[in-house]
């Protein structure tokens, strides 16, 4: 699993989010932080914390071809 730290126009405070291998969101801040290090740094804590093992696949992000191969 990974921590990101993300922002938006609107809240532009940053706020941190666990996100698996397969892209799937694990865990989001409700608390706002002035900068992306402070977020990153708490959502590590948290990730700690939870002791999770990820075992989920990456997505393959490539899209298939395989039905033109049918034909």
């Amino acid at each position: 699993m990974v921590v990101t730290a993300f922002n938006t126009p609107k809240e532009p405070a940053w706020r941190w989010r666990i996100v698996s291998y397969a892209g799937e969101t694990i865990a989001e801040s409700h608390e706002r932080f002035p900068s992306i290090g402070a977020a990153v740094t708490q959502g590590a804590k948290k990730l700690t914390a939870m002791n999770v093992v990820d075992r989920s696949q990456p997505v393959n992000w490539r899209r298939s071809t395989s039905y033109l191969r049918r034909r």
